[in-house]
């Protein structure tokens, strides 16, 4: 048997499949239905997998959903593997990344689909927040060389705005370490999901995101302070301006007069 091309795909922030037209849709949660000779499963959190859809019927399907997309990434990120059928193989995964399955049920599919889902946005948090880490570098080597920042106000305000974005995103859209629904119905896929998601290291990768955040969130709270500090430091130093002048003219009067 041909080898089966799959290609996991991560559109945007999400995919609202429920205004879509249900061309004889297989599952509803997450919801599944045939493209062309093949078959896709679509995630509402943004992520779609193709298993044997050629690119014929890709391009159709993708411009179909492309309404259903709020907020489409610029370029999508992608994950590409091959499915071998193989009855009785005990479902490794070979060196060069081909995966070996004893059958080609929905319910296995649905949970390969689940990993690769994930592993696309995962993919997406760690390219978004190696920007945020970019941005927040040269300011706390500023502070660090001259005991000051050049970022002020609004541009930290703007910092911060995009990493509480990034971890409401991550908590909000996809529970990445959870197994998915359809081991409920079929424990018996459940080595299955474990092998591919220790394969894709989908908890270590989440982990390290989330220390990357709380290390930007404290990062950028101290900032913060430090900038709320100077603010209340330059009113402290108003006050005291005010004070000497209003003594000054006080003097000045009572000179005069």
């Amino acid at each position: 048997m041909t080898d089966l091309p799959v290609r996991a795909l991560l559109l945007g922030e999400r995919i609202d499949s429920r205004r879509r037209e249900p061309e004889r849709p297989l599952t509803a949660t997450p919801v599944v239905m045939g493209v062309g000779s093949g078959q896709a499963i679509v995630f509402r959190y943004g992520a779609v997998v193709l298993f044997g859809v050629s690119p014929q019927d890709e391009a159709p399907f993708l411009a179909d959903l492309a309404p259903l997309v709020p907020d489409p990434l610029p370029l999508p990120e992608e994950e590409r593997i091959r499915i071998r059928l193989a009855p009785g193989a005990p479902e490794p995964i070979l060196p060069d990344g081909t995966l070996l399955l004893p059958d080609l049920s929905l319910a296995r599919l649905q949970v390969v689909a689940d990993v690769l889902a994930k592993s696309v946005l995962l993919a997406h948090y760690e390219r978004r927040l190696a920007g945020v880490f970019d941005g927040i570098e040269p300011l706390a080597r500023e502070l660090q060389r001259h005991g000051r920042r050049k970022a002020r106000g609004r541009a930290l305000l703007r910092q911060v705005g995009d990493v509480l974005m990034t971890l409401h995103q991550m908590v909000g859209r996809a529970e990445v370490t959870e197994k998915p629904d359809v081991l409920w119905d079929h424990p018996d896929l459940e080595r299955v999901h474990t092998r591919l998601a220790d394969e894709y290291e989908l908890r270590d990768r989440s982990v390290a995101l989330d220390r990357k955040l709380d290390l930007v969130s404290r990062t950028l709270a101290t900032l913060v302070d430090l900038d709320q500090q100077d603010r209340s430091l330059r009113v402290e130093w108003y006050i005291v301006i005010l004070i000497v002048f209003e003594i000054g003219l006080t003097l000045y009067e009572m000179f005069v007069k």
